[in-house]
């Protein structure tokens, strides 16, 4: 069933930037197309055989259909992504190093089901949606990409979490040699990030393995990451290894390192502004560099970035400047 929302911000379908200058594409899974058998089934051995054409039948959601997309090349070319290095082209430069095949996720902690698995245990190709979603940064840069994905509640569901798992935590992957900029001791490795389980369950969340219709560039979080539009750019983590299901708060990367500054929510909110900057306007990335954003007008931020319809319910009585 598609999610139909109209919302304020909706543009006209012309004002749409069209996708151009791909990257050269690499093979970024393996995977059988699972026929007869559990998709939780522990990980065997992958038959080694390209996932291009589960590509080809994806749900295209109304949801954000009419938002002005950012192109394929400016969201493949300006990425935070510090496993690669502190510039935002280190990614784009440096992720060639990374090898996404053969890719385990590990599934632990306080659920029915554990074991570690593979891209093809976890996403089901009839489940793979185009979800066009904002991306914020406390930088006060944002881009809208097309993702494809699976929710992530239809995954916890098939692990069967327990009443005590509270909350998931995520982990990427930690390798200096695929990951250069791991060897600097900027942040203590693995980056780590979390979710409140209602958080986690709201049907916005999604497990991406793609945008723009193809496999996930390296830079943007291959060969899986995590997308949760309401939240700033930090809380996406990517390339993840491990999902833990846990009773207390994940002690997550940024909140460690500069607690005054980043939160555990990590919500949009532009009422509360960064320590060292202001959160009430952004400036939009559309074209083919997030250098043409300096030439951009700014716009303000919205509430929840954008999303308060369908999350702000979640925090409810809870004071957001402090509940940061």
């Amino acid at each position: 069933m598609l999610i139909k929302f109209s919302k304020k911000y909706d543009t006209k379908p012309s004002e749409i930037t069209s996708e151009n200058n791909f990257l050269t594409r690499r093979r970024f899974i393996q995977s059988s197309l699972i026929s007869g058998a559990s998709l939780l089934s522990p990980l065997g051995v992958f038959a080694g055989q390209p996932t291009n054409n589960i590509f080809s039948n994806i749900k295209k959601m109304s949801f954000g259909a009419n938002e002005k997309l950012t192109s394929f090349k400016g969201i493949t070319n300006y990425n935070n992504f510090y496993e690669f290095g502190t510039g935002k082209t280190d990614p784009a430069q440096y992720s060639h190093l990374l090898k996404t095949e053969p890719w385990t996720v590990e599934i632990m902690g306080m659920a029915k089901k554990t074991g570690k698995f593979s891209i093809s245990d976890l996403i089901k190709p009839s489940e793979l949606e185009e979800r066009i979603y904002r991306l914020r940064c406390v930088e006060a840069w944002s881009m809208v990409i097309p993702w494809v994905g699976v929710p992530l509640s239809s995954i916890i569901k098939r692990f069967e979490p327990n009443s005590k798992a509270k909350y998931i935590a995520f982990e990427t992957l930690v390798d200096k040699k695929q990951m250069p900029g791991q060897n600097s001791k900027f942040i203590d490795w693995p980056y780590i990030e979390g979710l409140r389980m209602d958080e986690a369950m709201n049907p916005l969340s999604i497990l991406a393995i793609g945008l723009y219709g193809k496999p996930m560039p390296n830079q943007n979080g291959a060969p899986i990451r995590l997308v949760v539009p309401w939240k700033y750019g930090f809380k996406s983590i990517k390339s993840i290894v491990k999902i833990s299901f846990v009773e207390n708060e994940p002690k997550t990367t940024w909140n460690q390192l500069a607690p005054r500054e980043y939160g555990f929510y990590s919500n949009v909110n532009p009422n509360r502004d960064h320590p060292r900057w202001s959160q009430k306007e952004e400036r939009r990335i559309t074209g083919e560099s997030g250098l043409g954003a300096l030439f951009t007008p700014k716009i303000k931020t919205e509430y929840l970035n954008g999303y308060a319809e369908e999350v702000a319910h979640l925090y409810k009585g809870m004071d957001l400047k402090q509940f940061f």
